[in-house]
């Protein structure tokens, strides 16, 4: 695919961006360097039947002063997270960083090794294994723990123990409370839409190099092999919980609802080590991931982090995290923590200021300042999230969508809008025209927004698309942030080369299966074509045989119901089968053994006729 250079404008800007920064603080690199041990030779990991679903060696490029098309910041980020290999944070505990978006910590105890967060997928944290075993020793692995309940904590867990290991007590795998709830509904319930734009936010299909991905910020990219889930054995539910894990002492700090819904930072006193989950990383992270989620609360996060300083500080010579490298010597944790816990307390505390004196989330996101402090420091830069969009986050947690102004409370949807806008302007070769000049002056978001609404109002205009792709390409190139330089050049290729879909699975099988019968059913409700389903009314009692219990679902305007019942005979329908069978047919089998229905044999044909999937290659940058 043909790439543009970089522009003047571009250079100017990240010249500039340059000369304000501290550069000459090579303190992360000596960090991020500190306690190696070896890399994985060739730094490439691939599945079973031949397939990459790793490739750090493809970032190899990373090298010397930031070429002109990568903004200068976010080159300096990048090569620090493409650092790959084993490492010794203290005797004892170990990470392997750079084999995925995450890293993987070991922590030597009595009769093997604790698995701290075992990566996306199971390729890629068997490699991580691997490596720390060819240099400390074929140790079993005698516990897990899950920091939080995002994907790439848990994902790989077959790569390191298996489901026997567990039922017969060999490996006990340690979470925060609520986190196969939380862990499987976010890959579940809006699964389908966030996998799709995730492939936007961590440049799934663009090419390694100085014209494409350089990384996400917060690590490279996300591996793409297989992904499981064993259910935790063990539940931390309190603050202050210690628990004796094969030897180790582990002392618990709940910290909910801040980075993920359920999350949980630990301190291990023999080592005098804290680990911070994700929760304290070198870059301001997100408030509302560019991919889709709940908007995460700054006000606790920065909360929590004040207890665990607090609680850790005094008595930890390091902390670590899931991603990025550790901090070392008591006094730089805490000033680590105390940078990371005003940070966002700053964001959520301004921009509730500014919103309480009438500025909308993009007016405030527009002009805010962060105090010198916080704008010079490595750790505070936005990478992964954004001063922007999280400012708009936090205007979204507190006041919704709607910004007040009533001719914005009912605006036309993109391409009825587009359409107007267009006509308005005189016509799309006049939109761009204008978009042209915008473009030579280098106005690009102007550009952008003239050229969005051309493409909406004529998606086959080849002018519009190659400007708009040229466009968004430099927007790309100037980002700090590595998923918005992502999401500009993934717009860039569709604009291109077509749309590319969403490369990975959304909803692994593995995942599914410890779906809840209630979640089970309320993802069944999510699919209803409630239109289609309007002139439905109809009942379909189930019971799960191999978990004893009985569920009513009823279909009335559109809406499906759930609850538990006890068996009733005298259903107009019920359909017997077990959880998996269940879940199986809600993929799409309905012809295989295991279904037994009885009564109004009408009824469930008719329930799945009314299913709608969700797309996984719906439409972003086009209509």
């Amino acid at each position: 695919m043909q790439h543009q250079a970089a522009t003047t404008a571009i250079q100017q800007a990240n010249e500039r961006l340059k000369g304000s920064l501290p550069f000459g603080d090579t303190r992360d690199f000596a960090d991020a360097d500190r306690g190696f041990i070896a890399a994985l030779e060739p730094g490439v990991i691939r599945s079973a039947d031949g397939r990459t679903v790793w490739d750090n060696d493809s970032y190899a490029f990373l090298a010397g002063e930031a070429p002109p098309t990568v903004n200068p910041s976010l080159w300096r980020q990048s090569q620090l997270t493409a650092r790959q290999g084993l490492y010794e944070v203290v005797p004892g505990i170990y990470q392997v960083r750079g084999l995925d978006l995450s890293n993987m910590t070991l922590v030597e105890s009595d009769r093997g090794v604790i698995v701290i967060d075992p990566l996306i997928s199971t390729e890629t944290a068997a490699a991580a294994l691997g490596l720390y075993r060819a240099h400390r020793g074929e140790r079993p692995v005698t516990a897990v723990i899950y920091t939080h309940s995002h994907i790439d904590h848990f994902g790989g867990v077959f790569g390191v123990i298996s489901q026997a290991d567990v039922d017969a007590g060999r490996v006990q795998v340690i979470a925060p409370e609520g986190f196969v709830g939380h862990a499987v509904a976010e890959n579940v319930y809006a699964g389908t839409a966030m996998g799709r734009r995730a492939g936007y936010m961590y440049g799934a299909v663009l090419e390694r190099g100085p014209f494409g991905s350089v990384g996400a910020g917060l690590g490279q990219t996300t591996s793409s092999g297989e992904v499981g889930l064993i259910v935790p054995t063990l539940e931390v539910r309190e603050t202050g919980e210690t628990h004796t894990v094969d030897g180790v002492q582990i002392e618990f700090q709940m910290a909910p609802g801040t980075e993920a819904p359920t999350e949980m930072h630990f301190y291990f006193p023999a080592h005098r080590a804290l680990c911070m989950a994700e929760n304290a990383t070198h870059t301001l992270h997100n408030l509302l991931t560019l991919r889709g989620a709940l908007v995460r609360d700054p006000n606790v996060w920065s909360h929590y982090l004040t207890e665990a300083i607090d609680t850790f500080g005094g008595r930890s010579d390091v902390a670590f995290a899931s991603h990025h490298w550790p901090t070392w010597g008591a006094e730089n944790v805490v000033e680590f923590m105390s940078t990371q816990r005003d940070l966002y307390a700053y964001l959520h505390d301004q921009t509730l200021r500014r919103l309480n004196q009438g500025a909308t989330g993009a007016e405030i996101a527009e002009d805010f300042p962060l105090p010198p402090a916080l704008e010079a420091a490595w750790n505070a830069r936005g990478y992964y999230g954004s001063v922007s969009h999280n400012v708009k986050a936090i205007y979204q947690r507190y006041m919704g969508w709607f910004d007040g102004n009533p001719a914005r409370l009912w605006p036309h949807p993109p391409e009825a809008q587009a359409t107007r806008y267009v006509a308005a302007m005189g016509g799309i070769e006049r939109v761009v025209e204008l978009a042209r000049a915008a473009f030579t002056e280098g106005d690009y978001r102007w550009a952008a927004a003239l050229l969005d609404h051309a493409v909406f109002a004529d998606a086959g205009n080849a002018d519009a698309r190659e400007l708009y792709a040229d466009t968004l390409e430099q927007l790309g190139y100037g980002s700090e942030n590595g998923t918005w330089r992502n999401f500009f050049l993934a717009g860039a290729f569709e604009l291109r080369e077509g749309n590319f879909g969403t490369p990975t699975a959304t909803a692994a099988p593995a995942v599914v299966a410890q779906l809840t019968p209630e979640q089970m059913f309320d993802a069944l409700a999510i699919s209803v074509d409630g239109p289609k389903a309007w002139h439905l009314d109809l009942r379909l009692d189930v019971t799960l045989t191999d978990l004893g219990v009985s569920y009513s679902l009823t279909l009335r305007n559109g809406v499906l119901v759930s609850r538990t019942i006890e068996p009733d005979p005298a259903a107009p329908a019920l359909l017997t089968t077990t959880k998996p069978r269940m879940i199986a047919m809600l993929a799409g089998d309905l012809s295989s053994p295991g279904l037994e229905l009885s009564g109004d044999e009408s009824v469930l044909p008719a329930l799945m006729g009314v299913m709608d999937a969700g797309d996984p290659a719906f439409n972003i940058v086009v209509p």
